[in-house]
């Protein structure tokens, strides 16, 4: 039989018509249906014992469970090993009907959610849980869900490892997203909205290696309702984890920090653009060794870029190749602001660009604490003091060259005791009253 053009096309058009229904005769064949075992979509009432029976039988056979489309008001979800939930995006909908979580598991492995809504309805939760509670869990994955108003943790996960990803996290009454004890957890393509206290941690209970990665994730609005002086408000917060890449990441509009590693040693911070933070954008601070901080865009924070607390144990870092601007200086009293890049200890500060940083466009040293620190071939524009540079005794040595300060109206490179310039510039002289200071090569403007 000859085949002419339209007859082709008519029949692309046909079997793509019935595409739809194949597909679901396959589900169908490929998994169980909720409503087999007397789940009702759209039910007003606690529909938990029949999902719960749903959820197991289903798990048992190690086959998906697939709920249509609907409201399904339940509480307290056992997630047994190879319990594999999906449904219809943004159409199968759970909503908490009481109690401290939706779905939990302990001590599992294969677990899947994809393709659900799960609403917390606002319902507040004890302590450190989450609308989903899941501890040893290997082999999870998450993904394509919606996780709508928790009241307390929108995930939390003990001990797991595995995949969140391309989820959309809102409202949680306090973290989108908490890990403990991850075993290298993949967090990537989330999209997480107005979280209470905190966008994604990623903790440790005593230091040690992590390996998580979290990448390409969109974190807006972080607040920090339980106040504090950085334990919230933080869009990412890395806590005694160690080997944690955060990239690649679009965050906007946090109380603190958008990326704060705390005694987070080998933490890489690479090409995530971050804008409108109420602290420091990217951090690393107490008791770390070894921070990677490259590629990032920083707009409008007290301070861009910080590594910190050589007193507490924080030392070893790269600064390279950021752009900052715009940076404010209405930090409370006692506290510093306008600074484009802070840095302690063993660290190299390279290829830069600092825009409109009012204080001070790159500072080198706390006090005594200053320690094998090179700052070369950074841009800084529009400071007060170009390079700031801490001559206080016992404070330790520090290369400054080749570097381009323009507008810098107190000096290019000015010594500091604390936060009290104390020199005159030593880019043009005086230098050489502190020989543990190079200091050449640099051109102002």
């Amino acid at each position: 039989m000859s085949l002419t053009r339209r007859g082709l096309l008519l029949g692309s058009l046909s079997g793509a018509a019935v595409l739809p229904a194949a597909a679901t005769a396959a589900a169908s064949v490929a998994g169980r249906d909720v409503t087999r075992f007397g789940v009702r979509p759209g039910a007003a009432e606690d529909q938990s014992k029949a999902l719960q029976r749903a959820i197991d039988e289903a798990a048992r056979s190690r086959t998906p469970l697939w709920l249509p489309p609907g409201v399904y008001r339940a509480a307290g979800l056992k997630l047994p090993a190879g319990a594999q939930l999906a449904g219809v995006r943004e159409q199968t909908r759970f909503v908490l009907a009481h109690g401290s979580a939706l779905f939990s598991a302990e001590h599992a492995e294969a677990i899947t959610l994809s393709g659900l809504v799960l609403d917390g309805d606002g319902k507040p939760l004890p302590p450190r849980h989450g609308l989903v509670q899941l501890e040893d869990v290997r082999a999870l994955r998450i993904t394509d869900c919606s996780i709508l108003r928790a009241g307390g943790d929108g995930i939390a996960l003990m001990q797991c490892d595995g995949t969140v990803a391309m989820n959309t996290i809102t409202a949680a009454a306090n973290n989108a997203l908490f890990c403990n004890d991850s075993r290298g957890m993949q967090i990537t393509g989330n999209v997480i909205r107005g979280s209470g206290n905190g966008g994604i941690r990623v903790w440790r209970s005593e230091k040690g290696t992590d390996g998580s990665i979290v990448a390409d994730n969109r974190i807006d609005d972080t607040a920090a309702r339980a106040g504090g002086s950085g334990q919230n408000g933080n869009a990412i917060n890395v806590y005694r984890a160690a080997d944690v890449i955060v990239r690649g990441n679009r965050i906007a509009g946090a109380a603190f920090s958008a990326i704060r590693g705390n005694a987070a040693s080998n933490i890489q911070i690479i090409g995530n653009n971050c804008s409108n933070l109420g602290e420091v954008a990217l951090y690393a601070e107490f008791d770390f060794e070894g921070a990677v901080i490259t590629g990032n865009v920083v707009q409008r924070a007290e301070i861009g870029v910080v590594t910190t607390n050589f007193n507490d144990g924080g030392r070893l870092a790269v600064v390279q190749g950021n752009l900052i601007r715009d940076m404010t200086a209405t930090a409370p009293q006692g506290t510093s602001a306008g600074i484009g890049i802070a840095v302690e200890a063993d660290a190299a500060v390279t290829g830069n660009v600092i825009e409109n940083a009012p204080g001070i466009g790159i500072s080198l040293g706390a006090g005594k604490y200053l320690r094998h620190v090179t700052v070369t071939d950074n841009v800084v524009r529009g400071s007060e003091i170009g390079i700031g540079v801490s001559v206080t005794a016992g404070a330790g040595s520090a290369v400054i060259a080749s570097n381009m300060i323009a507008g810098a109206r107190r000096g290019a490179v000015v010594g500091m005791e604390w936060k009290k310039p104390v020199t005159g510039d030593l880019a043009v002289s005086g230098a050489e009253r502190y020989p543990r200071l190079r200091i050449g090569g640099n051109q102002a403007d």
